[in-house]
Parts: structure tokens; sequence; C-alpha cells
């Protein structure tokens, strides 16, 4: 399976379970693996021929945007979910960190979701 992906994406939101999150933005880091078959798009050097790198960003940017989560649990899923519309993604896996909560490590999430 071939991958598209996109990695590092700096966004800001304001997710979390403790209170103290629920009143102030914080920088979340999203990286993203995409499995589909990028062969036709190899072949025709056309953009609509694969999954574009802007949809990607632009899922992320809409889920963070629709609500405040308490998990980043929900938020990774809802993420995937907002990816599967592309029907070409076969599997996703969707990586949160949390990276303002501590000076001495970084807590997140990794998920992979496979469709159906």
């Amino acid at each position: 399976m071939d991958y598209v992906t996109l990695s590092h994406l700096k966004i800001i939101g304001i997710h979390g379970h403790h209170d103290h999150e629920r009143h102030v933005e914080q920088e979340f880091e999203v990286s993203l693996r995409v499995g589909c078959d990028v062969g036709a798009a190899g072949k025709s050097d056309s953009l609509p021929d694969t999954i574009d790198f802007d949809f990607l960003r632009g899922c992320v940017e809409e889920v963070f945007a629709r609500k405040s989560y308490y998990l980043v649990e929900a938020l990774a899923e809802d993420v995937a979910k907002a990816i599967f519309m592309d029907d070409r993604a076969k599997e996703i896996t969707v990586s949160v960190q949390k990276k303002a909560v501590w000076p001495d490590a970084v807590p997140g999430i990794e998920i992979t979701r496979k469709r159906a």
C-alpha cells in the first residue's frame, strides 16, 4: 500500500478534560498517514488522481474548529472519519500531540483505522 502523509501540522484549539484546558487555546501537533493507491497519480502527474494535501489539512482544521473536545481520542476519531469521506483512503493513522501540557514530556494519542 502507498501512503500520503502530512507531518507536524501545528494547530491551535481549545481541547482537554481539565477545567484549565477548557478556557485557553493550546498548541497541538497533528500527523497523518493515509493508505491509498497513488499509482494513477504517479503515471498521470495529475492532482485529482491522488489524495490532496490541502484536503487533509482542511479535514484537520475543520474538526479542530467544529467543537471543543474533552479527549484527543475523540478528536482523532473525528479526523479519521472526515478523511474517510474520500473513498480512496483505505487506512488512516492520526497522531495528536498536546505540545504545551508539560515542560518535560509530550502526551498524545495515535490511532489507526481501516476501511471496513
